[in-house]
C-alpha cells in the first residue's frame, strides 16, 4: 500500500536532498487534492483543514469538571478565539465513572458531570462551538479510571453520537495486543454507522507508523508519544512529526499532540518557535492551556491570525526541514497563490545568522525577486530578495516569512 501511494500521490516526482518540487505541487495540487480524498481519505468530510480548539489533558489532566468545560467554552467566546477558528472543546480522559451501565453503555461521571454529556454538549453547542470527547481502544483508558471500547465500539459509538459528540480522541492503552491496524478500523466504522459527522482523532502513539495507513481510518493520527511543556520535548516531537509531512492532507492530518503555549514550562520566544513549528506543519492546534486565564503573551501567540492563516492554508501541504546545519534548521512548504513559508528556527544557545536559499525552498531561479512579509511583526520588509535571504536569529527562537514572487519590480 505504501508504494502505491507514493507512486500515485506524488506521480513520480523524485524527492532528492530533501529538496521540493513546489511548483510542480502547485499545478497538481487539484489533482492531488482530488486523487486523495476520492482514493485514500477517510470520506467523512471533516477537516479539510487541520482542526483548532482545546484539550483538557495538558493543563488539567484528570482534574476535569462541568464547571470547567463550561467556562472554557465562554472564555473561548469571549476571548475571540473562537472567531480565529478554535471550535472544538475536548474532553480527554477522566470523564466517565469507573464502570458501564446495566445496560452496558458508558455514562458521565455523576460526580463531576453531573447534567451528563449531552447537556454539556448542547451548552458548548449553544455557544457555536463543537464539543469533543475522549476513549480508548482498549479494557481501560489510559488513567485506568474509566472502561475502553474495545468491543463495545458501535454501541460507544451510537452513545456518542446520541449525545451530539463532534470529535473523539481514540487512544490506545490496555488493549489486548491486537495490532492498531485492527482495532482502530472498527471504531472507524462504528463511528460511519452513527450518520453523524465525527472527527477521528487516533492516538495511536506512532507505534505503527499511522501516517502509513491512517488516512483511510481517520482524520488525525497521532505520530509521536505524548508532549511535555519543555524546549527539549518539543523539539524531538516536532522532529519525529516532520519525518511524515509527505502523507499530510486534506482530509487527513499528522497530529504530533496538543501545544503547551501557555503553561508556563517554555520561554515566550520558545512558545512563538513551538506554535510556528505546528502551524506550518499543518498540525492540529489544540490549546492546552487554561482558557479561563490566559496572559497577553499566551494570546499574542495564539491568536496571531498570519500564523493561523498558513495553518489553516487550502493547499494543505506539510512543510519540510530543507536544510540544517547543527542546530540551525530552515523549514520551507508551499501555500496557495504560489507562495511559500519560510521558517529560520534556531535550537543555538546564541544568535545566529541563517540563510536560505532559493533552490533549497523551492523558488526556481537565481533571477526570481521575492517580497517578505514577517509573519511575527506584521510587516512586508522592503527589501526585494533575490537568491537568498539572510537574517539574524535570536537563541531559542525563531523567524518566519510568508514569501511571494514578484513578477515586476
Amino acid at each position: 500500500m505504501l508504494k502505491e501511494l507514493e507512486e500515485d500521490t506524488w506521480l513520480g516526482m523524485k524527492m532528492v536532498d530533501r529538496r521540493y518540487a513546489f511548483q510542480n505541487q502547485l499545478l497538481l495540487s487539484s489533482i492531488l487534492f482530488y486523487h486523495f480524498y476520492a482514493s485514500s481519505a477517510i470520506s467523512n468530510g471533516l477537516a479539510l483543514t487541520p482542526p483548532m480548539g482545546w484539550n483538557s489533558w495538558n493543563h488539567f489532566h484528570c482534574q476535569i469538571n462541568d464547571k470547567i468545560i463550561r467556562e472554557t467554552a465562554d472564555a473561548l467566546v469571549s476571548s475571540g478565539l473562537s472567531k480565529l477558528g478554535y471550535k472544538y472543546v475536548n474532553l480527554d480522559d477522566c470523564w466517565g465513572e469507573s464502570k458501564r451501565d446495566f445496560q452496558g453503555n458508558l455514562v458521565a461521571n455523576k460526580t463531576t458531570f453531573p447534567s451528563g454529556i449531552k447537556a454539556l454538549a448542547d451548552y458548548v453547542h449553544s455557544k457555536g462551538l463543537k464539543l469533543g470527547i475522549y476513549a480508548d481502544s482498549g479494557y481501560r483508558t489510559c488513567s485506568g479510571t474509566m472502561p475502553g471500547s474495545l468491543g463495545h465500539e458501535e454501541q460507544d459509538a451510537m452513545t456518542f453520537a446520541s449525545w451530539g459528540i463532534d470529535y473523539l480522541k481514540y487512544d490506545n492503552c490496555f488493549n489486548d495486543d491486537t495490532r492498531p491496524t485492527i482495532r482502530y478500523p472498527v471504531m472507524s466504522s462504528a463511528l460511519k454507522k452513527t450518520r453523524r459527522s465525527i472527527f477521528f482523532s487516533m492516538c495511536e502513539w506512532g507505534d505503527m507508523r499511522p501516517a502509513l495507513w491512517g488516512a483511510k481510518v481517520g482524520n488525525s493520527w497521532r505520530t509521536t508519544n505524548d508532549i511535555s511543556d519543555s524546549w527539549g520535548s518539543m523539539l524531538k516531537i516536532a522532529d519525529m512529526n516532520e519525518v511524515y509531512a509527505d502523507y499530510a492532507k486534506p482530509g487527513g492530518w499528522n497530529d504530533p499532540d496538543m501545544l503547551e503555549v501557555g503553561n508556563g514550562g517554555m520561554k515566550y520566544s520558545e512558545y512563538v518557535v513551538h506554535f510556528s513549528i505546528w502551524a506550518i506543519s499543518k498540525a492540529p492546534l489544540l490549546l492546552g492551556c487554561d482558557i479561563r486565564n490566559i496572559t497577553n503573551e499566551t494570546m499574542q501567540i495564539i491568536s496571531n491570525q498570519e500564523v493561523i492563516a498558513i495553518n489553516q492554508d487550502q493547499l494543505g501541504v506539510q512543510a519540510k526541514k530543507v536544510r540544517m546545519q547543527g542546530e540551525k534548521m530552515i523549514w520551507a512548504g508551499p501555500l496557495s497563490g504560489n507562495r511559500t513559508v519560510l521558517l529560520f528556527e534556531n535550537r543555538k544557545p546564541w544568535t545566529s545568522m541563517m540563510t536560505a536559499h532559493w533552490d533549497d525552498i523551492g523558488i526556481n531561479s537565481n533571477n526570481t525577486f521575492v517580497e517578505a512579509r514577517d509573519v511575527w511583526e506584521h510587516q512586508t520588509l522592503e527589501t526585494k530578495f533575490q537568491g537568498k535571504l539572510k537574517t539574524r536569529v535570536e537563541h531559542h527562537a525563531c523567524k518566519m516569512f510568508v514569501l511571494t514572487p514578484i513578477t515586476n519590480l
